[in-house]
């Protein structure tokens, strides 16, 4: 049953990350949109700590933890987040509600195990409205707008090298279309002027993970961790249309496609740079865990060839993840409360992108609980994050926001062999 309710997710899931619009910050407006650097719902509510891994849980960032499944497990998550967006003299409330992420991931052997899934990538949907007056004192519009963005498919595979180090590798083929527009209109002016641009992007990267965790006394364990995401060299086929409209109606008015080819625009290279994350982190196995992450990248050499805008550019960006977990009792039969997983994390990143001189930075706090469901390893995860990105420096828009995650975790056997007495 479970299998059978698992394949429909996927069917269902599949569509919907293709379809589904994930983001409504108008930050999503630079580069390829948001990066949204999707982690499981147990490992966002550590701060979106990626070192942790067990025999049961998927992690989506680490690869190495695929050599210590134990256990065929099925994940997917939902995510709903409340934003408020700010200026110094506006104030305005959206929301959105997305899938996560949807994974796969088996054991091999004992020593090995692998898995695959689809989760996004970047994500694109802002609305920028720009009033000014023009040297006639005409009111002039500039209405931005833009949606898509890019998906990746992954396949992972880890292995026990020795006692307490793994190994892991991740594939990551990255694809989407991401769609840019400019609508101008000037006050009294019959006609406006537009200009569309869409690219259709696809690529891979590689994830490459380590996680070392010796016994440092009878109970309780060293957790060590590194991944490095190499630079995704992206290809982007790019389309472009200006033209006219009727400001009456809306109806184009002698719309033309751009010649790209001319200047060599037909076909750019997107490269976003290298991430590093090195993990340190302590704990009792099945009991309690404390650690924190830092990681950098050089998004100074972020390239968008298709894309260049005035007022931004981009130097070296870094985050810092401090979290952790409690279990009462995971043995208790007397108390559900004792068998769950309390989770809880802190969260700041620097993301490198520096606007009108000011930095675009985010800073968010998580916590959540990890439910058991029956009396197997399934469980049923729930997760909160409050946090603020952004600023209003520089005429520039703050985000406060509220998101809530809720993730499923299936487990099953695969691979044994049936025995008949």
């Amino acid at each position: 049953m479970i299998k059978k309710l698992v394949i429909a997710i996927l069917c269902i899931a599949s569509y919907g990350l293709s379809a589904q619009n994930t983001t409504a910050s108008p930050y999503s407006f630079f580069g390829i949109g948001d990066l949204r650097n999707t982690a499981t719902v147990d490992n966002q509510m550590m701060g979106r700590l990626q070192m942790y891994t067990d025999s049961i849980h998927i992690n989506l960032n680490n690869p190495a933890a695929y050599g210590k499944l134990r256990l065929t497990t099925y994940t997917a998550a939902l995510a709903h987040k409340e934003i408020r967006l700010e200026t110094f003299t506006e104030q305005q409330n959206t929301s959105v509600t997305n899938l996560e992420y949807l994974s796969i991931g088996f054991p091999l052997s004992d020593r090995w195990g692998a898995g695959f899934g689809l989760m996004p990538y970047t994500s694109v949907g802002y609305n920028l409205l720009d009033e000014t007056t023009n040297s006639n004192g005409a009111t002039v519009l500039n209405e931005f707008s833009g949606q898509g963005g890019l998906n990746k498919f992954y396949f992972s595979t880890g292995y026990r090298l020795l006692d307490d180090l793994y190994l892991g590798v991740t594939v990551n083929y990255n694809f989407g279309n991401l769609t840019n527009q400019r609508i101008q209109s000037v006050e009294d002016v019959q006609f406006g002027t537009l200009d569309r641009r869409e690219s259709r992007v696809n690529g891979f990267d590689l994830n490459y993970g380590a996680t070392y965790t010796p016994k440092i006394t009878e109970k309780h364990t060293l957790f060590t961790s590194v991944t490095v995401n190499t630079q995704a060299n992206l290809v982007a086929e790019n389309s472009q249309r200006i033209g006219s409209f009727s400001r009456a109606n809306g109806d184009e008015i002698e719309v033309i496609d751009v010649d790209l080819s001319a200047r060599g625009l037909d076909r750019t290279e997107i490269k976003v740079p290298t991430t590093t994350t090195l993990g340190l982190g302590y704990g009792e196995d099945k009991k309690w865990f404390l650690g924190a992450e830092y990681g950098f990248q050089k998004m100074s050499e972020f390239r968008n060839e298709f894309v260049n805008l005035e007022g931004v550019s981009y130097e070296d960006a870094s985050s810092i993840g401090i979290g952790g977990f409690y279990i009462p009792d995971y043995t208790s039969f007397t108390s559900y409360l004792k068998r769950v997983t309390y989770r809880a994390g802190l969260r700041l990143d620097n993301s490198g992108m520096v606007i009108r001189g000011s930095e675009i930075n985010n800073f968010g706090i998580t916590f959540g609980f990890g439910l058991p469901l029956g009396g197997g390893f399934s469980n049923l995860n729930l997760g909160f994050e409050l946090g603020r990105r952004g600023t209003t420096v520089a005429n520039l828009v703050e985000e406060n926001y509220f998101k809530v995650n809720i993730g499923l975790s299936f487990n099953d056997r695969w691979f044994l062999k049936r025995r008949i007495d």
